[in-house]
């Protein structure tokens, strides 16, 4: 999912994102956070995860990123790896530098002997969610009409971006 993300970002938008991971992470401390602080269940932290750091992108690319269009992509490298490191320096001052425990959700604990391997239920999940993904974005971009405009229309510079 990390490198699909990356994909994406610099294929669209042509920026080289160094703060993608950073977001993954945050990614994962909203999920725990839901979870922990605000007791959403698990799978609806799983949907509104993502749509906190998508919106923490969105806020980015609207007030940081947009700002360095149409000039060298080192001011953008540097922006997000600088990005990467507040993100990232943050989080370890808050919550150190070792994983937090998360217990994977009833529905998934468990798992099945393929005799080769043991296979987690919730690794298994992890998987097969990811392959969806890939599947949906390779979808989107391939046969809709917002694939038709930022894909194939990708000559021009930064053709997905929304104007304004």
């Amino acid at each position: 999912m990390l490198s699909l993300g990356l994909a994406v970002i610099f294929g669209l938008l042509n920026i080289v994102n160094f703060a993608h991971g950073a977001l993954y992470m945050l990614g994962a401390f909203a999920t725990v956070g839901l979870t922990t602080y605000f007791g959403i269940g698990y799978w609806g932290a799983l949907i509104l995860a993502p749509l906190i750091v998508g919106a923490v992108g969105m806020l980015i690319e609207r007030f940081l990123l947009r700002r360095l269009s149409g000039v060298d992509h080192l001011y953008g490298l540097l922006l997000t790896f600088g990005m990467a490191l507040v993100i990232e320096g943050t989080f370890v001052k808050l919550f150190g530098s070792s994983g937090l425990p998360y217990a994977p959700p009833a529905q998934l604990r468990g798992g099945v002997n393929l005799g080769f391997m043991f296979l987690p239920w919730y690794r298994g999940w992890v998987v097969l969610a990811a392959v969806v993904m890939c599947l949906v974005t390779w979808y989107i971009f391939e046969k809709t009409k917002i694939g038709a405009i930022c894909v194939r229309g990708r000559k021009t510079r930064n053709s997905c971006r929304p104007s304004g």
